[in-house]
């Protein structure tokens, strides 16, 4: 019997697939956890390290200034050589995290950043031809979902230890950062070597040039919608704090609403997504995260009610962050074999987002109702997009 695009169908094969999988979600949270690993404690890793917060600061941005740089070559990379460029991701990810144990200054905190900030775009840009790769076709919205979810874990892990262990431990994290990332580069390298993996079309199909695939309209819509969306998630994640300090509200309260909006669009990720996915419910769910978005940015802006806040905060990292791994399921339908590339794109377009969102509310930080009036600005801008999505057949 001839043998289709999923030759996962095979229950080996099958049960491969899903350990590569999960190899994987665990390699994207390592880079999220190595990624925040300051974030949570910018005061005490000043201290620290005898630098200014303003100099903390970069252990974080750097990621998405160098996402935005790398994401298309790394894209490339992956459409050539899927299994090589994710094993130098894995591999790149441990590096970082060790550099930063090799000194008790900021320059070698600072150099590893940069080497998992590098690593980054060859992980998570991977997802969906991975899955395509890996799962059968039915099963593929739901691989995407869970390796969606485990960068999630990642970000979610690195707010609690931070919260947890706290600037006079920074050595205990950086510790279990290196451990973590370990192993989950060593269960990678072990995954990627079980047999299974689909022979579909990948590395056979003619790849288009990168101004083809942008041409394709649906390619800029469901870029412009990871543009706002993401873009508005990082700004709030970034200075939500802040804001909300005006309003009276303690950093540990602000942070336990941080860490609710994580944990719930992780949640969303893996349980929401692919049944939305299946039913073609894919315009519904944007729909409502915009209106979720824009309604509660205003609501934010005029109501200082913690408890309020903090639903209508959960409720928009569910709803934002279960966007995700949808866009990124229309984004690989749409791709055949240039899913690197287009995957690239999706998280060139949510770093740039995050980027131009949170410099925007920056701004305004000491002004939370202007603050969060422009972040639900922000979010109108996505409204046109909305119709747009799926309006014409797939390109090619």
């Amino acid at each position: 019997m001839p043998m289709d695009h999923a030759t996962a169908t095979e229950p080996q094969s099958r049960r491969h697939g899903w350990i590569v999988i999960g190899a994987f979600a665990l390699v994207a949270a390592a880079t999220q956890l190595l990624w925040l690993t300051y974030a949570p404690i910018t005061t005490g890793t000043a201290h620290h390290y005898h630098v200014s917060e303003s100099a903390v600061g970069w252990l974080s941005e750097i990621f998405p200034l160098l996402y935005v740089v790398l994401a298309i070559p790394a894209g490339k990379v992956l459409d050539r050589s899927l299994h090589g460029g994710l094993a130098a991701g894995a591999l790149l990810t441990l590096l970082g995290g060790l550099l930063r144990l090799f000194g008790g200054d900021f320059a070698w905190a600072l150099a590893g950043q940069c080497v998992v900030a590098i690593a980054q775009p060859l992980v998570l840009n991977a997802i969906t031809k991975l899955a395509d790769e890996r799962l059968p076709e039915r099963e593929r919205a739901e691989g995407i979902a869970i390796g969606t979810a485990g960068m999630m874990v990642g970000m979610l892990l690195a707010l609690v230890l931070g919260a947890t262990l706290g600037g006079p431990r920074i050595h205990a994290l950086l510790v279990i950062g290196a451990v973590f990332a370990a192993v989950a580069a060593g269960g990678l390298l072990a995954a990627l070597r079980l047999p299974g993996a689909a022979p579909s079309a990948l590395g056979t199909a003619t790849r288009r040039p990168l101004r083809a695939v942008w041409t394709d309209q649906q390619v800029r819509v469901l870029a412009g919608l990871v543009f706002v969306g993401f873009g508005v998630f990082i700004a709030l994640t970034t200075w939500l704090q802040a804001l909300l300090n005006h309003y009276g509200v303690s950093a540990s309260s602000a942070g336990a609403v941080l860490v609710a909006m994580v944990l719930l669009g992780a949640i969303g990720s893996a349980v929401l997504a692919p049944p939305v996915l299946e039913r073609g419910a894919e315009q519904r769910l944007i729909g409502a995260s915009m209106a979720v978005g824009i309604g509660g940015c205003v609501l934010l802006a005029v109501v200082h009610v913690f408890a309020i806040d903090a639903v209508v905060l959960s409720l928009m990292g569910l709803l934002l962050l279960t966007n995700l791994p949808v866009i990124l399921e229309l984004s690989e339908r749409r791709a055949g074999n240039d899913g690197g590339t287009v995957a690239a794109l999706m998280w060139l377009a949510g770093n740039a987002g995050g980027l131009v969102v949170a410099v925007l509310v920056q701004a305004l930080v000491h002004h939370p109702l202007p603050a969060f009036l422009a972040l639900a600005a922000c979010g109108c801008a996505a409204i046109p997009l909305l119709g747009r999505i799926g309006r014409d057949e797939r390109a090619g």
